[in-house]
């Protein structure tokens, strides 16, 4: 298994303003699966995602990434792992103001060893034409694709999105989703993604975990999902 999560739990602040936003989360994710996390505001998937990423450390449990338990990790260790392994894309761009198309996709490929060819992933995401313009030159979509370059060009065994399409329009947001899951099989990465788009979810999830006031309410097939519901959340959510 390429991704285990045991007993995850986490809480904010103390004494009568604590609350426990995960409450015991197991996963099982397998090499090159695309997994989505589905749920409303406030549900815990962008704490959970900050947690596999090493962002934010659990109170409890264990994760186990590619055989290493991130628990035995060193916050040195850590942030090399993060920088070598892991790639991230967010709702917000989060490019380098003052740096070109291909240097934003640079930063991302001078963190690995074995980075992809920048020209490659420019030609691939359509950006080859846009490789000179500065951040603010560019549309949301143009700059959320030099996002996914960056993260992809440090070739990551695991690939973190929180909501990057949330901001698009319809129609960009479907073909960022299409072009999403065409590198993603070319690659052989695992994903794990979040959304509280529904379609979104059915669309790009090998499974598709959907998640409750830091609970599991479900994780199956996106057809099982919505054929067989585990309960009325679940029902009214899918719709």
């Amino acid at each position: 298994m390429f991704l285990t999560l045991q007993q995850i739990k986490k809480s904010f602040g103390q004494g009568e303003s604590k609350v426990e936003v995960l409450k015991g989360i197991d996963l099982a994710v397998e090499q090159g699966e695309f997994c989505v996390l589905l749920g409303p505001s406030g549900s815990g998937k962008s704490t959970l995602l900050n947690i596999i990423g090493g962002i934010d450390r659990a109170d409890d449990g264990e994760i186990v990434i590619h055989g290493e338990r991130m628990a035995d990790m060193k916050e040195k260790r850590l942030t090399i792992y993060r920088r070598k392994h892991l790639g991230y894309v967010f709702q917000m761009y989060n490019l380098i103001p003052n740096l070109t198309v291909r240097e934003n996709i640079e930063v991302g490929a001078y963190l690995s060893d074995k980075p992809l060819d920048v020209n490659e992933l420019l030609h691939t995401l359509g950006l080859y034409e846009h490789r000179n313009k500065l951040p603010n030159q560019l549309s949301g979509g143009q700059q959320q694709r030099v996002g996914i370059a960056r993260a992809l060009a440090s070739r990551p065994k695991l690939l973190l999105m929180d909501e990057p399409f949330g901001a698009l329009d319809e129609i960009t947001k479907r073909a960022m989703q299409n072009e999403l899951l065409a590198l993603q099989k070319k690659l052989g990465m695992t994903v794990v993604f979040i959304t509280h788009d529904i379609r979104e979810a059915m669309k790009l999830g090998d499974r598709v975990l959907v998640m409750e006031q830091g609970k599991i309410a479900q994780c199956d097939t996106p057809e099982n999902v919505k054929k067989n519901p585990a309960d009325e959340f679940v029902k009214e959510l899918i719709g």
